[in-house]
């Protein structure tokens, strides 16, 4: 059986993003393979330089996760060569209402739910048979704390990420009695090119570094939900649960809404 706390062989989608980037060096060490997942091989690159220099042996597959036959097919290989221990689904886009209240462009809406949802859901089903098979093996998949309310801004990404959030509760508890680990990650803002692009405030902004400082340890713990910083996760959960009326007003009041 595989060690939670110190898994040696992770593959990580979306590794050239903000967190994927600041997982793979966190994991990265002698005796541990990294499998990295992205679109841009030089970002790719760059990041295996990295994670080499800190002793990791280290493998790349540069393909766009929307083709879903290559993406599945990758995860099967990869599954039967190197058996990972620890599958981080990091792959994401985001998308927005116009800064003039234009609505989200349909080839935007689509594109992101191919990659936040598709992807998702394929990745898992790629890699589920080989951790079936040997009574083993964790997957995390990152959903948002914007998956507790959809935000006015980001309608079609909130969507996504509340997919994610249930569909990752669901096989937790299907998968509980086969020794298959899965956890739902739920981020508030981490530092990076896509959270910066959003619209709307960014209340406590967390470094990719320590979001994966607080992912790990998360994942070494089993932790059904993985959710941070705690005063942000309290409030999009409260915002969930209260009569939308009242959480409407307190979103305009905060700027994410007209």
């Amino acid at each position: 059986m595989s060690s939670l706390a110190s898994p040696r062989c992770i593959l990580i989608t979306g590794a050239t993003g903000g967190i994927g980037g600041a997982l793979a060096p966190e994991y990265a060490a002698p005796g541990v393979t990294l499998i990295l997942q992205g679109r841009r091989e030089d970002r790719l690159q760059q990041l295996a330089e990295q994670c080499r220099a800190l002793g990791a042996r280290v493998l790349l597959e540069a393909l766009d996760v929307r083709d879903l036959d290559a993406l599945r097919s990758m995860v099967r290989r990869v599954s039967e060569a190197e058996r990972p221990d620890l599958i981080l689904v990091g792959a994401g886009l985001n998308t927005a209402v116009g800064s003039d209240g234009s609505a989200e462009r349909w080839d935007d809406s689509r594109a992101l739910l191919e990659v936040n949802v598709l992807a998702a859901i394929a990745t898992v089903e790629a890699a589920l048979p080989a951790m079936r098979a040997r009574g083993d093996g964790q997957i995390a998949l990152f959903s948002s704390l914007a998956g507790w309310r959809g935000l006015p801004v980001t309608p079609t990404y909130s969507a996504s990420k509340a997919a994610i959030r249930v569909y990752g509760e669901a096989i937790r508890d299907w998968l509980a009695a086969e020794g298959v680990k899965i956890n739902v990650i739920l981020p508030g803002y981490v530092e990076s090119k896509m959270c910066f692009e959003m619209p709307g405030p960014k209340p406590f902004l967390w470094t990719a570094d320590k979001a994966a400082r607080r992912i790990r340890r998360g994942l070494a713990a089993d932790k059904a939900r993985i959710s941070f910083p705690f005063p942000l996760n309290l409030g999009t959960w409260l915002l969930g649960v209260i009569p939308q009326r009242l959480s409407s007003m307190i979103l305009r009041g905060l700027k994410y809404s007209d």
